[in-house]
């Protein structure tokens, strides 16, 4: 672990300090002006920042905005007498972690640091395995199908189709299924054949002659030869004009192709990856695809499951995008709360992962805080209306059957077949759009009913699942409300910092 840093001018302040950290097992650096802190960190970087304001030679708030440029991730702690309180708010829109009023008493001190330090070494850890992840991320049980079919499928050069919505990653896997191939040091070509027009295609993937047609000035390789001994991701192949299919199975029959206007045969040493969105069968029936193609493509098939019938990765793949999204745009990564999160769980996602990662590289732009808060989604998400089932949904998935049954019966679901939403926020969805404007006593009603629902239901541990709901609320709230830090905010609630610190690691809120 790297050191503390202490910057004051005041001898006496490093010397308490440093003794205090070092009984602590923390390794120290002292600093009596900024102008030394910035020098130091042309080769250096602390674990944690410990900040005057008021100094001779520079500004503490100044000090901490170089800081940040430089390394946001690393926390700063202002040290502030009272009179300076107001500087030190107003640092924390510079991205200060916390402030320590002098005089300050030692063992406070050091706790608020070895806070600072546990956020430091928090956030380099998920800044890691942010780093290390894949780019295809999933622990649903039909993602994990797909990872064992491409790991079977590694040392094969057979020809795969990959069906699944827009959006649901079907270059991604065809992508995998090259890297994890022989032909992995080859070239991979992709074709979109439905964004190429009719009378381009045929050029773009068999390549031309100088002089073939109008334009044609010099001769030009196709994909096939693009992609010799590697492999040729052809995406929306559905969508490809009926005459090209039969020069495309030609080429999958015997590996032999002409360009346009060419008299040469040429060999691809090529392995075919499709991709389509469509029904192949479906096109297949009404005539708009050759059978012959479909079976020669149709070895092996994955079928790549839409966002919605996976809920469960949509977490950690909002995290993951969002950690991409600050990467790309070189800002500090939005964190999502738990709130929000149940609303992206609860939203049919149309457009799939795709969509997903557009949403979260609009919140790293567009949302308001660090922090993304429900109310931060886009409008589409933030507005949608879901059914009760729906909320439900979220926190455990009710079959079709049971649903319909619950419905049509209008009585409660059984224990085995319903638990309580993730998040109290879940429920507001599901109130009747019709409902009166709320009285100051609306959310007594909302808890009364949703106590109803699961005794009727014979939930079990009613008093401990509501409890820790609404214990994680207030202290969640608490938290935004003074931006992080824990000591004010149990003082807004009235509770112990003790008391606050041990409901956070219970309740499970420093995730």
């Amino acid at each position: 672990m790297k050191p503390i840093w202490i910057v004051d001018d005041d001898q006496s302040i490093r010397f308490v300090l440093e003794k205090a950290l070092a009984r602590e097992q923390f390794e120290v650096r002292s600093f009596s002006n900024p102008r030394d802190v910035l020098a130091a960190l042309d080769g250096d970087a602390p674990q944690v920042l410990v900040s005057d304001i008021r100094m001779p030679g520079g500004s503490g708030i100044d000090l901490l905005a170089k800081v940040k440029e430089r390394m946001p991730a690393v926390p700063v702690i202002i040290m502030t007498a009272y009179s300076d309180l107001d500087s030190a708010v107003s640092a924390f829109q510079s991205g200060a972690f916390e402030y320590l009023p002098k005089p300050f008493d030692v063992p406070k001190a050091v706790e608020l640091i070895r806070r600072a330090v546990d956020e430091s070494l928090r956030e380099a850890v998920q800044a890691e395995r942010a780093a290390e992840m894949p780019e295809m991320l999933g622990q649903a049980s039909a993602m994990q199908d797909v990872f064992r079919a491409i790991g079977r499928l590694s040392q094969s050069h057979v020809t795969v189709l990959i069906t699944g919505e827009s959006g649901s990653g079907k270059e991604l896997v065809a992508r995998a299924l090259h890297r994890h191939s022989p032909r992995a040091n080859g070239p991979f070509v992709a074709i979109n054949t439905a964004a190429i027009p009719k009378d381009l295609l045929e050029s773009e993937l068999f390549g031309h002659e100088r002089g073939a047609f109008t334009g044609a000035q010099t001769m030009r390789r196709g994909r096939f030869e693009q992609a010799d001994g590697g492999t040729l991701f052809l995406d929306e192949i559905g969508d490809m004009p009926f005459d090209l299919q039969t020069r495309l199975l030609r080429v999958l029959s015997d590996g032999q192709f002409y360009r346009v206007g060419g008299h040469q045969p040429l060999k691809a040493n090529v392995r075919v990856i499709a991709a389509t969105h469509q029904n192949l069968e479906d096109r297949v029936r009404q005539g708009a695809f050759r059978e012959d193609l479909f079976h020669r493509l149709n070895v092996i098939r994955l079928r790549l499951p839409a966002l919605r019938e996976r809920r469960e990765d949509i977490p950690m793949l909002a995290r993951f995008f969002l950690q991409k999204s600050a990467k790309e745009l070189g800002v500090e990564a939005k964190r999502i709360t738990d709130a929000a999160l149940a609303r992206l769980m609860a939203f049919d996602f149309p457009g799939n992962v795709r969509q997903l990662e557009n949403v979260c590289h609009w919140l790293t732009v567009m949302a308001p805080a660090q922090v993304v808060e429900a109310k931060d989604l886009p409008p589409e998400i933030a507005a949608s209306v879901a059914a009760p089932a729906a909320a439900v949904a979220v926190a455990a998935p009710v079959t079709a059957a049971v649903a319909t049954a619950t419905a049509a019966t209008d009585e409660p679901a059984t224990a085995a077949t319903w638990s309580p939403p993730a998040d109290l926020a879940a429920l507001a969805p599901s109130l009747p759009a019709e409902r009166p404007p709320a009285t100051p006593l609306a959310w007594l009603e909302d808890l009364e009913r949703e106590a109803r629902s699961m005794l009727q239901a014979g939930s079990p541990e009613v008093w401990d699942t509501l409890t820790r709901q609404f214990e994680g609320r207030l202290i969640r709230t608490a938290l935004e409300v003074t931006r992080g830090r824990r000591i004010e905010a149990a003082q807004k609630l009235g509770i112990g910092r003790n008391t606050i610190t041990r409901k956070i690691q219970e309740l499970g809120l420093d995730d």
